[in-house]
């Protein structure tokens, strides 16, 4: 490791790593406390994460959040970081620079205009704190010391008092994340909750492509189950398998080897309607009749898949039955996730075991933190991640 020849110039109270939403946040609330931060970057762009959430328009929270919309080994950990810094103190940062936004739905929040706007306004709290940002900063070596840290990057090596580690997870890939901090949780051996991609499409078996081939690009309502746990959200047939936010909200709780339960036609008998138009409309073919419930090609699939009489009319009890099962209980397994390329977050990370809820200091190793999607709290889809950025990072902020 290369020595300083006057190692006051690179020395810092504060290096966060990666500045995306919860580096940003924590980099802007430990410089306006007094700390000389700075904030290292790989990629050439700061928040690109931020940039590309929502279509561009950034769910930056949601206004239901709470802890039960997170998912960790340690259920409980994410209550302290979201009750100190909540949803409506981030509406309020928000609403204070004049953006504007709106509810879409659920409680989810988005600028009118642009996710620039998110990223624009973190970095001016971050200018107004006197931060300073490296931009395309690649890290080589991480070292402890005495008086803190010694991170040796491309662009020099710099001290510090505390390192925050916000790199987040390898999710998204091409936006430059990775899993850069798993390793260094694991140089100062902290445990992992082994990582994997989450709210991510499903795909399905060559068999199931080929059975549900015509369905790609049909979208429906429906109540997707996985065990106790159910999302009554929109649903997406694509052509590796399924997708939409029901399915991307399961997707966390999915295993390899689980079926998932699918009712495409929420808060409608079915069956008592199949019925019903067996008596009234007898020479209809069952595709014709189950297009009174869902969308045509789906219909047709399902008719195809059921098989059946010509008529309806000839359709027994049991037969009817199976058809409204098909509909309403639709029990699938897929073979696999879209994995990192298409995940939104990644599920596991930094075992909350070996951290301070209220700080996210480690308790092996002082003035190192590890904030947002590096650690093991991974949020429902709807603006809830973005809110555990802001939460973790005000919260490190607070003590770094």
């Amino acid at each position: 490791m290369t020595q300083d020849r006057n190692p006051h110039l690179n020395f810092h109270d504060v290096i966060i790593l990666g500045a995306g939403a919860a580096g940003l946040m924590c980099a802007a609330v430990a410089g306006q406390r007094g700390r000389k931060v700075l904030l290292l970057e790989q990629s050439r762009y700061p928040g690109e994460k931020i940039r590309i959430s929502g279509g561009g328009r950034c769910n930056f929270t949601n206004l239901h959040t709470s802890p039960a919309n997170f998912l960790s080994d340690n259920p409980r950990f994410c209550n302290s970081a979201l009750n100190g810094y909540t949803q409506s103190d981030f509406i309020a940062l928000v609403e204070s620079y004049g953006i504007a936004y709106h509810e879409k739905t659920r409680g989810q929040l988005f600028c009118d205009g642009s996710s620039r706007q998110i990223i624009e306004m973190l970095l001016e709290e971050c200018g107004k704190a006197g931060v300073q940002l490296r931009l395309g900063a690649r890290v080589a070596a991480i070292a402890k010391n005495e008086n803190g840290f010694a991170v040796v990057a491309d662009q020099g090596e710099h001290r510090c008092r505390s390192l925050v580690v916000a790199t987040g997870g390898p999710s998204i890939p091409k936006m430059g994340s990775s899993g850069f901090g798993y390793k260094i949780a694991e140089q100062f051996g902290l445990k992992i909750v082994p990582p994997r991609a989450a709210l991510v499409p499903l795909t399905f078996d060559a068999a199931l492509l080929a059975q549900f081939k015509d369905l790609s690009g049909v979208s429906v309502d429906a109540v997707v189950s996985r065990g106790k746990i159910s999302f009554d959200e929109a649903l997406l047939f694509t052509h590796r398998g399924l997708s939409g936010p029901a399915i991307l909200q399961i997707s966390s709780y999915w295993r390899d080897g689980d079926d998932i339960i699918v009712d495409m036609a929420p808060g409608i008998d079915v069956l008592a309607g199949l019925k019903r138009l067996r008596g009234d409309h007898p020479r209809q073919e069952m595709a014709t009749a189950l297009a009174g419930f869902l969308p045509k090609r789906l219909a047709r699939t399902i008719a195809d898949v059921t098989g059946g009489p010509e008529r309806i009319a000839d359709f027994s009890d049991m037969h009817l039955l199976n058809v409204a099962a098909a509909v309403k209980q639709w029990r699938v397994r897929p073979n696999w996730t879209e994995g990192y390329r298409t995940a939104e977050v990644t599920l596991g990370g930094v075992d909350t075991s070996g951290l301070s809820s209220k700080t996210f200091e480690t308790r092996s190793v002082p003035g190192l933190h590890f904030i947002g999607e590096v650690v093991d709290v991974t949020g429902h889809l709807g603006g809830f991640n973005f809110q555990w950025a802001w939460s973790s990072g005000y919260a490190a902020g607070r003590h770094v």
